[in-house]
Formats: C-alpha cells, structure tokens, sequence
C-alpha cells in the first residue's frame, strides 16, 4: 500500500467514526421513540456534487438509500447561487425524500475556507405530520398531512420562523416534531464540526481525493462481487395482501458487465390506498437485498449503490407517482428485497434465504379519553414490531428480527412511557416458523390495549396475513399473521379502527419460511426447539 492509499485509509476510517458521531447525536436529541428506541434513521456525509461518501451504520436501507438520493435534489432545488454557510435545508417530499411524509430530511451543507466542500444529510421518521395521521386511509398525498418542499430551516445561522410556525399549526404533536427536526439539524452539525477538525489535522483542503479514494475501492469491488451471478435474465413473483384485493409482485433482473436491473413490470397496478410504494423506495430495499447477498462486508456509498438500477411502468404500485397516496409504503416496499433476492436463488443456492415477515408490523394509536365530557387531548403513540426472517441454507431464521428494515422492535418500557398505552402481553410465538432442515424465525403475540379511562383510534398496517412467507428449497412456509380483539371480533388488517377501553387488540406476527427438507433437520435442534418451547 502506498503512502497515499495508506493516508487516505486512515482518513476514511476517521470519516466513519465521524458519522457515527453524527447518528448518535441524533439518537440523543430525538423526541420520537421510533428513532430513540428503533432506529429509525439515517446519516451520512456526501461531497460537493451531492454523492454519497458513507453512512452511519445506525439506520434503516429505506432511509439510507433514499438520503443517497435525496442530496442531489437539495442542491437543484436551493440552487448552488443559493447555498451559504450556516444554511440547513429540509424536506419530506415522499419523491425527493425518502418515499412517505412521515420522514424528514435534513441536509446541511459544509464549507472549509469559504469553499463548499460537501454535505451532510440525515433523516428521520416523526410521529405525526397531520392530514388523517400515519395509516393507509388517505386517497391522495395531500390528505396524509403536511408536505414540505425543499425549503431553508435555516438561511446563514437565521431560523426560518415561519417555517417553524406553519409545521406547528399542521401536526398533533407540534413540540416532537419540531424538536426532531431541531434534531437532525443538531446531529448535521456535530458531523460538520468534527468533519472540519479531520480536514485540519490531516491538512486536507477538501474531500475530493479521499471520495475518489473511496468510490474507486468500492466501485471495483461491487463488480468484482457481482460476477458471482451469472450473466442474463431472472425473474420471481411473489403475491402479498394488499389493502382490498390480493397483490402481485414481479420482477426481471438482468445482469451484465455494468451491473444490475431490476424491471417491475408486470406488478399490480396502483392502489386507492397509501401502501402505494414511490420508485426511490423500491430501489432503496433491491439495491439492500443485491448488497446484503454479494458484498455485505462492502460499505455503502454512492459507489456501491450505482451498479443498481430499476424501472417500472409508470402505474404500477412499486412506482408511485404524485398524488397517489404513500403514506405506509414500507407495508410493500419492504417485500421489494426477498422479491429480488428469489430471483436470483437459483444462481446462488447457498446465500438466499427463504422469504420472510418482510414488512414490520408497525401500528399508530391515537389515545383519546373514552368519556366524551374529558377535554384531555389525545396522544399519538407509534410501535414497531416484527415477524421472523426466512431461514438461511446454513442458519435457522432469526426471531421477532426485522429484515429487510433493520429497525430495532420498540421495547414495551419506552412504548408505556410516551402515552395511554398498556403492553399486557409480548412474547415469542410458537410454532410460527416454517419447517425446513433450517427453521424459519418466530413471530411474536403481542396484546396491547388502552390505559383506564381512554380507547384507541387505531390504524393497522399489517400483512402475511392472506400470503405467508414462502420457503424455499423444500422448507415450509412461515405462519400467516393473525389480529383480533381480546374477545374475539376479528380486527381489520389495515385501515382505521376503534379498540374501545375494555378490549385488548391481539396480534400474531408472522414467521419465516423454512430452508430444506424438514427431513433433513438435526434432531438435536429440533429437541432443542422443543425444549426452548419454539415447536409445540
């Protein structure tokens, strides 16, 4: 290694710590418990022309990818005459952010010796931005809240006061959400600061020899790591619930000497419902699932992510277009990656797993007083749950784990805390992986109610409860998820609905497939599986 790459490999590595630095900020000043507790996020640093040098391992693909395309939009739209020391920018458009409303994203540009040198971006889900609130319901974009442009909150150090003024009078829960985007400012700022202190101890001007460090490695890696596929054509399809109707997903992937496509033709036709799925979105979880399966020791920067493209007609739900609603398109996007990842299985047996839970099993209460003479406001409470993943050929299926999103499961501690909400019941649920020689991953029941004195407006965003996880190479599939209330009325899988103050709302996620002949499964861990309760 010559003295310069050796340089830049130490620059790099501090560059890493530095974002870092930059997401832990914003695990600390967030008011959102799905970015304290979940981590429900994303950061990273980009150079001049808006590409992505590295991200924090903190965060989610759907984030991450999306942030990696949201940067450049930053710099068209503020305009380079318009981009000033001191500035911070911010948006949730779902088609130049990250895909729905309920995702902020903040970029703050960076200068050293008066020269822009690059960027930093962040992102974060918030737990309300008005409109119907977080669920499926809404029949266009502008009925699921506040949509904001790419705008300064902040021109030169100056607060835009207005802007701050108009997003309080648009959500519920004014006081989080702007302290979230106060938080995300905050964690771009830390990353400027300790990104200016590298640039002077290594006596760097700027970061364009290190990018090009970076995107060289990386870019002769991703291709080195691709040709593990052989050339040509694969396809899949893979059908899920849906909101009304059952749905089919379908992809072509091609790959040659440049990289891979994927092409959704083929895919149903968009929804009436926001489980619509933004192009940006359904990129974000293929280019995860190619990654995760080639090159998961490869870091993820705008190198890694080029080879990856994708396509589809412009009415097809994973290609959502304004003003189609997509206020829950991770309930779809999320299958984007096992949709993918089944295609190119039979190039490579030994590294796809079966198919998972896939989408998290997310839901939003709105806790309001059950007597109608009580003027206590109602609170927003938002929880992230998740199914079991499918077995891989070598390993059994992880538990109440959430892949492809890689969120934390928000513990029922930090949930009880934030409003009226009582977790009576969280627990592995047994029997739910599919059979194989490996086994998928459990789900979980879990029993939530309202606390004494409140009931709950509920919006449900679940699925596998219709189409469960498939496996694969003669594995079985995954148990289908169930909900109902406590008495047994059965509880609508998406959509808005009531759970009054004496019930309890029952949920049982789904679990993975399995991987191989059921036959072929050890039977010291199926003992084991007995012992631990796993199969009954």
């Amino acid at each position: 290694m010559s003295t310069r790459e050796l340089h830049n490999q130490v620059m790099w590595n501090r560059l890493i710590s530095v974002v870092e630095e930059q997401a832990v900020t914003l695990v600390r000043t967030a008011f959102s418990t799905s970015v304290r507790e979940a981590g429900d996020l994303s950061a990273g640093v980009f150079d001049r022309e808006g590409r992505m040098i590295a991200q924090a391992v903190t965060g989610t693909p759907g984030h991450v990818n999306t942030m990696a395309a949201a940067v450049p939009h930053f710099i068209a739209d503020i305009g380079p005459e318009r981009i000033h020391p001191g500035d911070v920018y911010v948006t949730n458009d779902p088609w130049k952010g990250t895909g729905h409303l309920h995702d902020i994203t903040v970029c703050t540009p960076v200068f050293h010796h008066d020269a822009l040198i690059g960027f930093f971006a962040s992102t974060a889900h918030v737990v309300d931005v008005g409109g119907r609130g977080y669920g499926p319901d809404a029949a266009e974009v502008y009925e699921e809240g506040i949509r904001i442009p790419i705008l300064k909150w902040a021109d030169r150090g100056a607060l835009n006061a207005d802007l701050v003024t108009i997003i309080r009078q648009n959500v519920r829960e004014a006081d989080q959400v702007v302290g979230d985007i106060h938080g995300l400012a905050a964690c771009n700022e830390t990353g400027r600061r300790r990104l200016l202190t590298m640039l002077d101890e290594f006596a760097a001007a700027d970061l364009d020899d290190l990018a090009e460090f970076v995107f060289d490695r990386t870019r002769r890696a991703t291709l080195d790591a691709l040709a593990s596929v052989p050339k040509g054509t694969y396809r899949n399809e893979m059908t899920v619930d849906g909101y009304d109707h059952t749905l089919t997903l379908a992809v072509t992937l091609t790959v040659d000497d440049d990289g891979m496509h994927a092409d959704f033709t083929g895919t149903s036709a968009t929804s009436a419902f926001g489980i619509n799925v933004p192009l940006t979105y359904a990129q974000a979880y293929f280019t995860y699932g190619m990654l995760v399966a080639l090159a998961p020791e490869l870091p993820n920067n705008f190198a890694s992510l080029a080879p990856f493209t994708v396509s589809a007609p412009p009415c097809v739900i994973l290609n959502a277009r304004h003003p189609e609603p997509v206020a829950v398109r991770h309930v779809i996007g999320h299958f984007v990656t096992d949709l993918c990842l089944g295609a190119i299985a039979p190039a490579l047996p030994d590294v796809v797993p079966a198919e998972g839970a896939g989408a998290l099993w997310n839901f939003q209460a709105s806790a309001r007083s059950a007597s109608p003479d009580d003027p206590r406001p109602p609170v927003e409470i938002l929880m992230f749950n998740s199914g079991g993943t499918g077995a891989r050929p070598d390993l059994d299926g992880l538990s109440a784990t959430a892949f492809p999103s890689g969120v934390r499961t928000m513990s029922a501690e930090a949930t009880e805390q934030v409003g009226p909400i009582i977790v009576w019941r969280k627990e592995l649920r047994p029997d739910s992986g599919g059979a194989g020689r490996q086994r998928g991953g459990l789900g979980q029941i879990i029993e939530v109610g309202p606390a004494e004195g409140y009931l709950f407006e509920f919006s449900a965003m679940f699925d596998r409860v219709e189409n469960p996880a498939r496996g694969r190479a003669g594995g079985g599939d995954g148990a289908p998820g169930e909900v109902e209330l406590d008495d047994g009325t059965p509880f609508a899988t998406k959509g808005k609905q009531t759970v009054p103050a004496d019930r309890r709302l029952i949920m049982r996620l789904p679990g993975g497939g399995g991987f191989g002949d059921p036959s072929e499964r050890d039977p010291a861990a199926e003992a084991d599986d007995r012992h631990q309760g796993y199969i009954t």
